[in-house]
């Protein structure tokens, strides 16, 4: 099947004592080693070891020069850890553009010398294979790569791919390819579960990174961990730091439920620190992970199985997921948008809920009583104020239905005045253009909500209104939690109002959701302290 759902062969865990302690999968750290020179590659490597990687990937293209025997030689004597020897060539994604028989005789005499692994590409495996048969260590294997920089083939053509990497006489098979949509990725989740040999499955890019964290439930053999942030030996690999810390790596296993957060973008996000670190804290058995998704119907029927239980959801995405699926709670119909899907276990059917507008108007309530200057009326302090939303989107249309819930009149600021109007229609309220708003003052006290991504990193000097606005304003809350003081906060802030941040709204739309995750209640100081920390 093209991108069917993504099964497990096996719901039996694997524990292996590794570098991590006890873990319930096999699945190896690779640390990929690029450096200019052989004493920054000893350095690197005892880092490696030091950060919990299992094995190094010896990435011989990267250097400035290089002595075969006596550098070789270095290298696997002074490693803490076992070896893998890759001396990329140009035409396949590397930096080697010499003499192809130095090249593989290089990697020859590295199995010699004692390496534990080498990597050869397809195209020159056979030829590799045969020179070294016989020759064997008999703890040594070889790796046969084949790297797709354009896309992901169909499941039919990875089987024909796998079965000629196979027959090329590789222990163990590598297949990178590139995601050109994340639903690409469960065709490598498809092989690899599927494999009756040792194989490494990867996909190349953002929309690929799942494949480098659940090839631990999938049975993958090995994902690259880099010791650093951007030094990447091909695009999209997470740090060592965010496998172990981050995504709990060694914790990953076949029965191993996979949560996320769909947006686009969505590598800003901080849910997968604060779900891991609450799934952690409770042994719940759980992955939360970034989906960077650009068709979320697409997304959904591909990835059906219940093995993907529950998804948080951002923008864009929000006013699309009501229409994918299967019920959705009355609120959220009435909001006409969602941020959390659950899958149910026993037909696999999709549930949505939003608890976007109990998260942000609960922040702002108490951002009200908590100020000295003023005082709400019985009930909620919102009732009876002027309450103006910038944005007619999910998060829009969830401030402004929690808004109207608590008795505030509501007005709608949008960039497009006919979305604007028509989401003030919906909850009786009024709308201007977001061009308006910096010269709309109908009385003093009102309170601001920015829901839109206006002053989200990069773009942190951006803001959606004017400073001399925001005086008239008794409260200014930004549902933009990257950076945490936005431009718009700082100014209301210096115009007298009191600020509430997205990281109160992020945290009590993250214990709904947690609990309808997992079924069990929010820890909620674990939450508190997770993003304290942020």
């Amino acid at each position: 099947m093209e991108s069917g759902n993504v099964t497990l062969a096996s719901s039996a865990d694997h524990l292996q004592i590794g570098s991590g302690g006890i873990r319930k999968n096999s699945t190896l750290i690779c640390v990929p080693i690029m450096a200019d020179s052989v004493g920054e590659m000893v350095i690197d490597m005892g880092k490696a070891k030091a950060s919990g990687g299992d094995l190094v990937e010896i990435r011989l293209d990267s250097l400035k020069s290089f002595n075969p025997y006596e550098d070789l030689q270095t290298v696997i004597k002074e490693s803490p850890l076992p070896t893998l020897f890759t001396y990329r060539p140009k035409w396949e994604g590397g930096q080697y553009d010499g003499d192809e028989n130095e090249r593989l005789d290089a990697l020859r005499l590295a199995m010699e010398l004692g390496a534990d692994y080498v990597d050869v590409e397809l195209q020159v495996a056979r030829t590799f294979s045969d020179s070294i048969r016989g020759k064997k260590p008999e703890k040594f294997k070889l790796i046969v790569s084949s790297h797709n920089y354009q896309n992901t083939p169909s499941v039919e053509d990875l089987g024909n791919l796998v079965a000629r990497i196979q027959a090329a006489g590789a222990d163990i098979v590598k297949i990178a390819t590139t995601a050109v949509d994340i639903c690409d990725v469960a065709r490598i989740f498809q092989i690899t579960v599927h494999s009756q040999v040792p194989i490494i499955g990867l996909v190349m890019g953002e929309r690929g990174l799942i494949s480098r964290i659940l090839c631990a439930k999938f049975g993958g053999y090995l994902t690259f961990g880099t010791l650093e942030s951007g030094i990447v030996s091909a695009p999209g690999q997470p740090t060592i730091k965010d496998l172990l810390n981050l995504y709990n790596l060694r914790e990953i296993g076949p029965d191993t439920k996979v949560f996320g957060i769909i947006g686009k973008p969505v590598g800003h996000s901080k849910s997968p620190l604060l779900y891991n670190e609450a799934f952690k804290s409770v042994g719940f058995n759980g992955v939360f992970v970034h989906l960077l998704v650009d068709d979320l119907e697409h997304f959904l029927r591909t990835y059906s199985s219940t093995d993907f239980a529950g998804f948080s959801c951002t923008i864009p995405h929000k006013e699309a997921a009501v229409k994918c699926c299967d019920e959705v709670d009355p609120v959220a119909k009435s909001i006409g948008a969602i941020n959390c899907i659950v899958r149910r276990e026993s037909d696999g059917k999709l549930f949505g809920y939003n608890t976007d507008y109990v998260g942000a108007i609960s922040a702002i309530e108490d951002g009200l009583r908590g100020s000295h200057n003023i005082s709400g009326a019985a009930g909620s302090p919102l009732s009876g104020k002027v309450f103006v939303v910038i944005g007619a989107g999910g998060a829009g249309k969830a401030l402004a239905y929690g808004a109207k819930e608590k008795g505030a009149k509501v007005v709608i600021a949008n960039r497009t005045y006919e979305r604007a109007r028509e989401l003030a229609d919906t909850v009786g309220g009024d709308a201007i253009s977001l061009a308006d708003l910096d010269n709309f003052h109908p009385e003093d006290g009102m309170i601001l909500a920015n829901t839109t991504s206006i002053g989200m990193q990069p773009k942190v000097d951006d803001t959606p209104v004017a400073k001399h606005a925001l005086r008239y304003y008794a409260l200014v809350f930004d549902a933009v939690y990257t950076p945490k003081v936005t431009r718009l906060l700082r100014e209301a802030k210096e115009s007298g109002a009191v600020t509430v941040s997205g990281v109160e709204m992020f945290i009590g739309q993250a214990y709904g959701q947690y609990e309808r995750f997992t079924g069990l209640p929010a820890p909620r100081e674990v939450f508190m302290k997770t993003m304290a920390k942020y």
